[in-house]
């Protein structure tokens, strides 16, 4: 259901409000430069930050300029089960192709707690792509309670950043080959399609829609000569754009490759600092992006 390139997309802002006419430039764009996917209100979509009238706007333009051409998955995690839920019957209502899930975050439960969250958004119908990323829920999705999950009809992915490559051959014993692993971290992306991976939820994609496809293409197709390549161009990017808080240095190098792009950020997040912005501008001429 889900391979390849899948950029996480931030959310443009002018003034304060949601910039509809820059939002749909920039998902035409991307799937212009060949894109598998799309994850409307994700962590670097500044969700946090969204109202639920807003959280909606955002997964509905993506889905009408999308128009069916790739897939759509909705961001709808919450650590209270209940607005989970809300915001997954809305992902199904508007008909994203499927609706992404963190782990309960700040509340820390247990794996019976992590497997009751998930599994009551699974009941909702719409197919749910799991995303364990215990670097910012502080609770991890262990092997066990992902191959609970995995039964359940309606899960049907992972978005994987733990960081641990070796994850990826454990949750293939136990889940199954059939059970989609998208890497959440560009920059181990070769490594876990070689385990096995199908893809990456990407940040870099954002700002080089068209090289993390091509990356992503090679792959899948087991050339490895090809996507090695691809990583050398690309790994310095991969790595600025996690120099300050992201999506600060994301929308910083957006700007540089789509002049005029929005650059406001939502509090608590703040613009690249300028170590940063060296770095991306760096990685940007490295890749030959700019």
């Amino acid at each position: 259901m889900f391979s390849g390139s899948i950029p996480a997309l931030v959310t443009p802002f002018t003034a304060g409000k949601l910039d509809e006419a820059a939002f749909r430039e920039f998902v035409e764009w991307q799937i212009g430069e060949g894109t598998h996917g799309l994850v409307a209100c994700g962590t670097t979509g500044e969700a946090a930050t969204l109202s639920f009238e807003e959280h909606r706007r955002v997964v509905e333009l993506t889905l009408e300029v999308a128009a069916g051409r790739v897939p759509v998955i909705a961001g709808c995690g919450a650590n209270d089960t209940a607005h989970a839920v809300r915001l997954t019957q809305m992902a199904a209502e508007l008909g994203a192709a499927a609706a992404l899930h963190v782990p309960p975050y700040y509340n820390r439960p247990n794996q019976d707690g992590i497997y009751l969250h998930l599994s009551r958004v699974a009941e909702v119908g719409i197919p749910i792509v799991l995303y364990n990323v215990p670097a910012r829920t502080v609770t991890d999705i262990s092997v066990e309670t992902m191959a609970r999950l995995a039964e359940l009809p309606n899960v049907v992915a992972v978005k994987d950043a733990t960081g641990a490559i070796a994850r990826v051959s454990a949750q293939r014993a136990a889940c199954g080959a059939d059970f989609v692993q998208l890497s959440g971290n560009d920059d181990m992306a070769l490594a876990f399609n070689a385990h096995g991976g199908r893809g990456c939820i990407s940040v870099t994609a954002n700002v080089a829609p068209k090289l993390c496809a091509e990356f992503q293409e090679a792959t899948l197709r087991g050339d490895y000569q090809a996507a090695l390549a691809l990583q050398d161009r690309l790994f310095p990017l991969h790595s600025a754009l996690f120099t300050d808080a992201s999506p600060g240095p994301v929308k910083y190098a957006l700007g540089r490759v789509r002049p005029g792009f929005p650059q406001e950020l939502r509090a608590p997040m703040t613009p690249a600092g300028e170590a940063s912005r060296r770095a991306v501008d760096a990685a940007l001429a490295h890749a030959a992006l700019v």
